[in-house]
């Protein structure tokens, strides 16, 4: 047989181009892609369907610590398969380093959890939370050298914050590697001065989680964050931006030529501050930081995707489950909104999301869709062409589409660890139906066939963005 696999007849979308086209599958490749194939061990008819490169999830954290009682409510295998259930093949977590660990350490200890458990493909951001020297001067160099080219710096969170100085620090790091920084950027002292202002006029609730983390709070952070990456003159991507302002720090920075990169996601295109004012504690299920915020942020965040300021959307996966003394209604200290775990799950959701109230409704065309859920993601962690798209040589990682399918999102048809989906009741029209990492299904019509453990750790090259500028980068 020529082929092991032959998709046909389906309508196939890169990020470029829309085509009809038949697709052959060798030893886990695409082979070839044309009409009148030949023959094939399996033929698969996907007359109908759109074929679309599997989905990159470049921002989800998985079995992290989370504190003391708290436990995340997704492993490695209950997160991949989720992942894949949503049409993505590939999800990038976080391998997050405390206060006085080893970095190298952190890494094997990850490694550990995931081996052998996932669904689809993996590989690992670091997080920076001690920036001492000899993580910067020999761990950290050797680990940018074995693969792991990006790494996460936090401007808030207590033992995670970093100083603008130690910030300084992992930049020129990055600078020197290739590597590229991802920044959450929200200030600090200025949450902890709110927080304790609200908390001492009784204001406890969830809702006032937003109110501790408004827009300033975000767009300060993220102008002071550009400014520490010109002055080494290294590539940043600022994650998860919730906002106008935010963007437009983003996007004037882009116009001066500077390497800075912006990520949005689902939560800040569809929910609003409003969902955190849930009866009792029921606000809880939408706290993450930053929290969504209004309509008119809504509306800007989608100008950022449709404009090119955002190149990647990604789901920021956080998952806690609600009923659960571990999770988001943990029994002690949760009267106020200061202990609720920050973050939510959506890694299945992401893309349906985005499909539905972008591509159907005209805002983002199909081929922008593609490389905002995978291209995109592919070039800017290192892994393009071998992942992202579809073309011969590129692993067969495809997620297999029914757009004229109706769902409504509810949480019976979530296949992760929470108890609930912060996006419960939200129609979509568009979902994927079958889901193939390297030439393999793992969901096919709806049911999972895969096995645990198919999905493999990838190592990946220094990022598109480490170049210079003129050198070319992620498109917008």
């Amino acid at each position: 047989m020529a082929f092991d696999t032959i998709i046909r007849g389906g309508t196939v979308a890169t990020a470029s181009d829309t085509f009809s086209c038949d697709i052959g599958i060798r030893d886990g490749r695409i082979a070839a892609l044309g009409a009148a194939l030949g023959e094939a061990k399996e033929t698969v008819d996907a007359s109908g369907l759109l074929v679309l490169p599997g989905g990159i999830d470049s921002h989800v954290h998985i079995a992290q610590p989370s504190g003391p009682g708290i436990v995340m409510a997704d492993d490695f295998a209950s997160a991949t398969r989720s992942a894949a259930f949503g049409g993505n093949t590939m999800v990038l977590p976080f391998a997050m380093q405390q206060k006085g660990e080893s970095l190298r350490e952190v890494v094997a200890d990850y490694h550990r959890k995931a081996d052998g458990r996932c669904y689809v493909d993996v590989s690992f951001h670091l997080i920076i939370a001690d920036a001492s020297d000899a993580v910067l001067g020999q761990e950290l160099p050797a680990l940018v050298h074995d693969g792991y080219t990006s790494f996460k710096v936090f401007m808030t969170y207590e033992g995670l914050a970093l100083s603008d100085m130690e910030m300084l620090n992992v930049m020129s790091v990055a600078r020197d590697t290739g590597a590229l920084v991802m920044v959450h950027a929200e200030n600090y002292d200025a949450i902890r001065f709110l927080t304790d202002r609200l908390e001492r006029a009784g204001r406890t609730a969830p809702r006032y989680h937003a109110t501790s983390r408004p827009v300033p709070v975000e767009r300060e952070a993220t102008h002071r964050a550009i400014s520490l990456a010109e002055l080494i003159d290294v590539p940043v991507m600022i994650v998860h931006v919730s906002n106008g302002e935010a963007m437009e720090e983003i996007r004037r920075a882009q116009s001066r030529g500077l390497r800075v990169y912006g990520e949005t996601c689902p939560q800040y295109l569809v929910l609003t501050e409003k969902d955190l004012e849930g009866l009792n504690m029921e606000g809880t299920k939408y706290v993450c930081s930053p929290p969504p915020r209004d309509a008119a942020s809504q509306r800007a965040c989608w100008q950022g995707l449709q404009q090119g300021v955002f190149s990647v959307f990604s789901s920021d996966h956080c998952p806690f489950r609600y009923d659960d003394p571990q999770g988001k209604l943990a029994p002690k200290g949760r009267t106020s909104f200061r202990w609720v775990p920050n973050g939510i799950p959506g890694v299945e959701t992401r893309l349906p999301i985005l499909f539905s109230e972008g591509v159907v409704k005209g805002r983002i065309t199909l081929n922008r869709f593609v490389a905002l859920s995978a291209t995109n993601h592919a070039r800017m962690y290192g892994l393009y062409p071998k992942k992202g798209t579809i073309a011969v040589g590129s692993d067969a990682d495809l997620a297999i589409w029914d757009p004229q399918r109706k769902v409504t999102i509810t949480q019976s048809l979530m296949h992760g660890g929470s108890d609930y989906t912060p996006y419960e009741g939200i129609a979509v029209t568009g979902w994927p139906v079958s889901t193939m990492v390297r030439g393999r299904f793992v969901v096919r019509d709806g049911a999972l066939v895969g096995k645990k453990g198919a999905g493999a750790y990838v190592p990946r090259a220094l990022s598109e963005m480490a170049r210079p500028a003129h050198a070319g980068g992620v498109p917008g």
